[in-house]
């Protein structure tokens, strides 16, 4: 299905959006009228290349032109008309300019799109999503454009300067070279004074292109400082918020089309200043304005280049081992592990070698005695152009490995105030260059690190990665954990929800969401502001248990994802249920009706419990021994199911499970999921592991 056709099926709220998109610089008409030759165009491509934008344009005038000769309705004929004038005056000198309407505006669609496909957001969500709302995008979007278009107009205002002052210098030597005899002539006095005239202009036509080009280094200047660095920040705050399993990360070709036509924008206008330069060469006077502020404008362009180019050096991958993929920012001594960096700026200027070194640790806290670590492996890589981030300027390091120093200065320090997994690192990259003469000395950090040395402190380690993720954006806090803040139940349970999604593709719902609440905090945690502590969650064993509750939830997410995953996702599982809910769920059903969920006293277990009838008629629960990876690992579980016996005072042995909870017949819930193999191996039968329950 087209794009278009996915717009116009979305609900009210989501189509004033996309109404907000459209006005007289790209008319809603035409997007309706010429909506699969559009989407068929790569406009992202032609927003950076004058040619292709050209050629798009001419295309798109072409393809109004046949659109009116086959319009049969009048009214819409003269209004097709009508637009296709408008274009040609608003861009044919500014071919760019309409690629990149056009390229934003199809990029919104999608984002409009995607948004209206998303379930109900939760707390930490729902602050991303307000820090990227759509207005400040449009709003960014079309100052970006009109900016682009104030300094291409400069280039014209110069070039007009230029064609003037050669005028000027022209008649001034050809009545240079006169006869002195012809200088007191009266038209030698007209010429004298025609000079005077054109000097006065130029003069005044100086002042005006440097009064404008103030202008426009303050409105870059301001962009840059009250938008395009907040969007950076939030887009920063995004991948935090995907890098423990919340939303898709998206906006970072945004991003980028943002940094480049700002970029460009300020290499145009120091090409500008570098003309006027040239000018004063051959045509100056007293109190020139070019020599009394072309200086300080153009330091002013340099630091702004030099702040965007640096700003515009990001972490595009963070940090994470191709064994765990879903885990990123945990790092194992000596297994590989790959990150990528990206320059957010697209420019001829940089399309060249830029070596990007990385350093493990560079800021250290000094005095702290903890585990430090090198890089084994080679640890500076060169840039390339990259064709799938749009032509940017980028280099991703796939083997790199860390290793423990054990010994500095001759004193082991493998100890450290905190726990391993409560250690955080860091790893900086480095490069350095130069661009029409400025030198420009690029840094960007990875967010903070675990490290660790055995695969059994993995759990503890994602649970620092998540608890630092979720509750601060700080790029760089080595003592966070010496202190580590609150946070609201309300965070915790969406993030915890988005281990389940990420691992096993399905989210935890509220009622499971509200058992895990209370028995990580009792009753009190019947709302999100309630309160939870660092060390409740993952430091403190659960009452009566010798494990944390965030190790007890760890072990059942990898009990799903390596055993129990298929009926998971098929809704089998109950899951989180105490033994309360259990037997108000159960008492009044009909024997043989019974619930999966896992166990509270074993880590890793899951066991089902069954309504049987006793001897007076009353409903008993009967739950079996919880089943763990070492069971499930011989048996699958849907199986046990099937084939699961009891035996009761020498009865014949029976399976009690007839119906899932609420009621549905076994079969029907499982007969997917058996698992049966049959021996090829003849003259034998095959044979089956029967579990078996012995009922006293």
């Amino acid at each position: 299905m087209s794009q278009w056709k996915q717009i116009q099926q979305l609900e009210f709220k989501y189509l004033e959006q996309v109404d907000y998109l459209y006005d007289d610089n790209f008319p809603m008409g035409i997007r309706q009228v010429l909506s699969d030759w559009i989407e068929s165009q790569d406009w992202d491509m032609a927003a950076h290349h004058e040619s292709m934008a050209t050629v798009l344009l001419s295309n798109l005038l072409s393809q109004l032109d046949r659109q009116c000769s086959q319009e049969q309705n009048f009214l819409q004929r003269h209004n097709l008309k009508n637009i296709n004038k408008q274009l040609q005056i608003q861009y044919k000198a500014y071919p760019l300019l309409m690629a990149g309407v056009i390229s934003t505006s199809l990029r919104e669609e999608r984002r409009i799109i995607a948004s209206a496909n998303l379930p109900e957001p939760g707390p930490l969500e729902k602050s991303v999503q307000n820090s990227v709302a759509f207005e400040r995008q449009k709003n960014m979007d079309n100052r970006v454009v009109m900016i682009r278009s104030s300094v291409q107009m400069l280039d014209l205002a110069v070039k007009c300067l230029e064609d003037m002052q050669d005028d000027f210098d022209l008649r001034f030597k050809t009545t240079q070279s006169r006869d002195p005899a012809d200088r007191n002539t009266e038209g030698m006095e007209q010429e004298v004074t025609r000079l005077q005239e054109i000097l006065n202009n130029l003069d005044f036509k100086r002042k005006e292109i440097l009064s404008k080009m103030s202008d426009v280094i303050k409105e870059i200047d301001a962009l840059i400082a009250s938008q395009l660095n907040p969007e950076l920040m939030e887009w920063k705050r995004r991948q935090q918020i995907n890098c423990i399993g919340g939303p898709l990360l998206t906006g970072l070709d945004q991003l980028q089309n943002w940094f480049t036509l700002a970029a460009q924008s300020l290499f145009q206008m120091k090409r500008q200043l570098d003309k006027l330069g040239e000018l004063i060469l051959k045509v100056t006077y007293a109190s020139d304005p070019i020599s009394l502020q072309r200086p300080q404008l153009e330091e002013q362009v340099k630091y702004l280049i030099d702040h965007l180019i640096k700003s515009s050096f990001v972490v595009e991958k963070q940090p994470w081992m191709p064994t765990h993929p879903q885990k990123p920012l945990i790092i194992k001594t000596g297994v590989q592990f790959t990150t990528k960096v990206r320059l957010l700026v697209k420019l001829p200027e940089v399309d060249y070698q830029l070596k990007v070194k990385t350093i493990f640790d560079k800021y250290l806290p000094p005095g702290r005695v903890h585990c430090q670590f090198f890089i084994l492996t080679s640890t500076t890589k060169v840039m390339d152009v990259e064709e799938s981030s749009n032509g940017c300027l980028s280099v991703e390091f796939r083997h790199l490995q860390l290793k423990e120093k054990k010994y500095v200065n001759g004193t082991k320090v493998n100890e450290g105030p905190l726990s391993v997994t409560e250690e955080l690192h860091s790893l900086s990259f480095e490069a350095q260059f130069n661009i029409q003469g400025i030198h420009i000395d690029l840094e960007t950090c990875s967010f903070p690190l675990v490290v660790i040395s055995s695969v059994s402190q993995l759990t503890g380690g994602w649970a620092s990665i998540m608890w630092y993720n979720m509750l601060t954006d700080e790029p760089r806090n080595p003592d966070f954990f010496a202190s580590p803040p609150r946070a609201s139940w309300g965070q915790l349970s969406e993030v915890l929800s988005w281990q389940f999604s990420t691992f096993t593709g399905r989210g935890l719902n509220r009622e499971q969401l509200c058992m895990l609440g209370e028995k990580l905090m009792g009753q009190q945690a019947s709302h999100n502001e309630c309160q939870v502590s660092w060390s409740k969650f993952c430091k403190e064993n659960i009452p009566g248990k010798p494990f944390s509750f965030w190790m007890w939830l760890d072990f059942i997410l990898e009990l799903i994802k390596k055993h129990l995953l298929p009926i998971w996702n098929d809704n089998c599982i109950m899951g989180f249920v105490s033994k309360e809910t259990e037997r108000a769920c159960l008492k009044d059903k009909e024997p043989g009706t019974f619930l999966l969920r896992f166990s509270e006293s074993h880590l890793g277990g899951i066991t089902f419990t069954w309504v049987k009838q006793s001897d007076s008629g009353e409903a008993k629960l009967i739950s079996v021994e919880p089943y763990t990876k070492s069971r499930l690992s011989a048996l699958p579980f849907a199986n046990i199911i099937r084939d699961y016996k009891v035996i009761a005072d020498g009865e014949v042995p029976e399976n009690p499970l007839k119906f899932l909870y609420p009621g549905i017949p076994k079969d029907e819930s499982f007969r997917r999921h058996y698992n049966s193999q049959q021996s090829k191996v003849f003259p034998y039968i095959s044979s089956t592991w029967i579990p078996i329950s012995t009922l006293q």
